[in-house]
């Protein structure tokens, strides 16, 4: 049987460039069947299907002269969000496949200002998470964490020498082991939620880097933001609604 390389099948398939069909495989778009195509180079039969994900629109939730703040997608990364919108800067960042509330700020001024409010924990930040095992109870998890770059791609672990880090978590529903549940964060480390529900068993669905099942999606969603007076939401995407988190 005739084999090629995963992203050149991908390219004829769609009629894109071997480029094109190479960023879609490394977002974590293409599928064969249920399973996620994770390596572009790797070789699969020429005789392969494969489905692609369609990334959904950007939305703005709410602009002024200050900032823009939108519902980002999963699968676009906060960088190629800030592309959208010329003259705006980031105020925080999401991970790829976290979705969700995401603030640019388009006055400096405002932008050092709102700096100041997450330096001291003054932005309440609400996530909703499908975990693999059950929480049926709140709790919070208060553990350091320190980051670590390996070929400019970050990890986070837990760690005694690490910056602090606090995530209150509470149930919302539990369904064949496996639970739906809001996160409020304080300080906001790289991959603070991830690292820290790995630390107590309860990785996240999708989140293969930190222990989670495989699943469409890293089942993160960026819910609510309070942020110097103002309030942003951002709907639960349709994925979460399903029970066991769209499997």
């Amino acid at each position: 049987m005739s084999e090629d390389k995963a992203y050149k099948l991908l390219a004829l398939q769609e009629g894109i460039s071997n480029s094109q069909a190479k960023t879609l495989i490394d977002k974590g778009l293409v599928y064969i069947g249920t399973r996620k195509v994770l390596i572009a180079r790797g070789n699969i039969s020429e005789k392969t299907k494969f489905r692609v994900e369609k990334i959904e629109k950007t939305r703005v939730i709410f602009e002024n002269k200050e900032m823009i703040v939108v519902d980002k997608p999963a699968f676009l990364s906060s960088e190629e969000i800030e592309r959208q919108y010329k003259g705006a800067r980031l105020l925080h960042r999401l991970d790829r496949e976290t979705s969700g509330v995401l603030v640019l700020c388009k006055d400096e001024e405002f932008r050092l200002k709102a700096i100041e409010e997450f330096k001291h924990d003054r932005v309440y930040k609400e996530y909703i998470a499908w975990v693999d095992g059950m929480v049926i109870e709140e709790f919070e998890i208060n553990k350091p964490i320190v980051t670590e770059k390996h070929n400019n791609k970050a990890k986070s672990k837990v760690s005694e020498g690490g910056k602090p880090a606090r995530t209150e978590v509470f149930p919302l529903m539990v369904v064949n082991k496996k639970s739906k549940i809001k996160l409020v964060i304080h300080q906001g480390r790289t991959h603070q939620i991830r690292v820290h529900l790995q630390s107590e068993n309860l990785p996240i669905m999708g989140d293969e880097l930190y222990g989670g099942r495989k699943a469409k999606r890293m089942m993160l969603h960026a819910h609510k933001m309070k942020l110097l007076g103002k309030e942003f939401t951002s709907p639960e995407p349709k994925e979460f609604r399903h029970i066991g988190g769209g499997e």
